[in-house]
This record gives C-alpha cells, structure tokens and sequence, in this order.
C-alpha cells in the first residue's frame, strides 16, 4: 500500500485497479471521490488526489504501526506482532500434570525452569496434552528413544511458532523436531522453521507413510491448497508423503496419531 502511495505523490503511474483492490473497505467505498484517474498505458494509470484530508488519512491508516497498541489505534492490531508471547512447555522438571509457561519478549526469555537437549514443538492442543504418546511417535519415527529427560514438549498453536523471537528461542535447543498436521499448512510452517533455524529440525513422519494412507480422511480446502502440499513435500524431500497425498487426495490431522 505504502509503495502506491508513494508513486502517486512522485506522479508515477500505477495500476489502479490493483491499488483499489488494497484499499481499506471504507476508503474503498470512496476511491472516486479521492482520486481522479488517467490511463496511460496497458494496466497502467495516472492519480491525481482530489481529497487531500483523505489521503491524509489514508497514509495515517497505511503506515506501518511500530507497536500493537499502535496498530490498534490504525483499527487492526493483528496488523503488528505481539511484543510478548506465551508458550506452555512440558518438561522433566514439572511435578504435576500442568504444563509450565515460557515468556518470550522481543530482547528477553523469562524461563523458571533448565530445558532440555531438545524439543518437540506440537500443533495440536489435544496432541499436546499426550505428550507421553506423542514422545513415542517421535522415537518411532527417528529410531531412537526420546523421552522427557532430555526433551521438552512445546505447544505450538498454529502460526504463533514461527515469530521471530520464539524462534530465535527455539535455537537454544539442539535439536527441534516438528510434529504438525500433514497438511500444506503444516508442512509450510516447517519450511518457515528450517529457514530460520537452519538444519536442525527436523519433521516429524513415519519413514514409510504406506501403512498410514487409511487415517488420511481431511479433504483439501481447494485444488490449490493440495497442489502446494504436494509441491512443499517435493520440495522438502519427504517423497513418501508426497505419494500419500497423491494415493489418497486427502491430508491427515495429527489427532489420528493418537488413534491406536
């Protein structure tokens, strides 16, 4: 937004249509009131302002916030990450059945507790809670036992895994094994993952997904979405999920590891 701004005050020409498609609702509704137009080429227009007030306005909205209450005040607070984000962790240090709380800011990590060699970051809140079955699964899939002594279990929840600070966070670990649905948005939140933190990740798939083919029950949400899953795991090397997804059409949700 802020680079079509830009050219419309330099009087460079812009494809308005576009621009107009980015346009807050409310300013939206307003565009032929705020701006005149000339095409002067193929997708190509010319802007005059003819409402200064708003346009001013519309820069205010369109800059970007430099904090979430800042956002706020624009009218979207998602449009600015958390300062502060909380991640429950079970670990070997717990005496109880609760997991502990991890506070990560973007400077500082308040941790009460000495975290392990390790960590398996889990999607699914349900999947979670059995960290015990999900610990199984990951030693199952690597060949090797991986226990709590020396691997905490971190809630993902969702997207919120892959900002910058926890991340950053997640570095500290040796290794960082990732069980996520067997989806495109699973496996894209991996490839976030291995971008920031490099080779030590690790996705957590059973080394031949033949024998899993029947718990693949979740339909694509379009022709799109399973296009990209295929394309991700191609791309990741994982080819035995990849013929998963073409032998069935379908994706699996990580809940079907605890269907035993």
């Amino acid at each position: 937004m802020n680079d079509y701004l830009k050219k419309i005050l330099r009087g460079l020409p812009i494809n308005y249509e576009s621009f107009v498609k980015k346009l807050p609702e409310a300013f939206r509704r307003r565009h032929r009131e705020m701006f005149a137009t000339e095409k002067v080429g193929a997708n190509r227009w010319m802007v005059t302002v003819r409402d200064e007030t708003g346009f001013a306005e519309l820069q205010n909205v369109a800059e970007v916030p430099v904090s979430r209450v800042d956002a706020a005040k624009k009218g979207d607070s998602h449009r600015h990450g958390t300062e502060v984000s909380f991640l429950l962790v079970y670990h070997q240090g717990l005496t109880s059945s609760r997991p502990d709380v991890v506070v990560v800011g973007n400077e500082s990590v308040d941790i009460g507790f000495r975290r392990g060699r390790s960590v398996l970051v889990v999607e699914n809140e349900r999947n979670f809670f059995q960290y015990s079955q999900m610990l199984n699964f990951v030693s199952e899939a690597l060949g090797n036992r991986v226990t709590l002594a020396e691997c905490d279990v971190v809630l993902g929840g969702g997207n919120r895994i892959t900002r910058g600070a926890i991340l950053e966070w997640l570095k500290g670990y040796e290794e960082v094994f990732c069980a996520f649905d067997y989806d495109a948005g699973g496996l894209q939140m991996y490839s976030t993952m291995t971008a920031f933190i490099g080779d030590k990740t690790s996705f957590v798939q059973p080394p031949d997904w033949q024998p899993w083919l029947y718990r693949f029950h979740k339909i694509p949400d379009s022709t799109e979405r399973f296009t990209k899953a295929v394309s991700l795991a191609e791309r990741l090397g994982f080819t035995s999920l990849k013929e998963a997804f073409r032998a069935t059409g379908k994706f699996m949700e990580q809940e079907m590891i605890l269907d035993e």
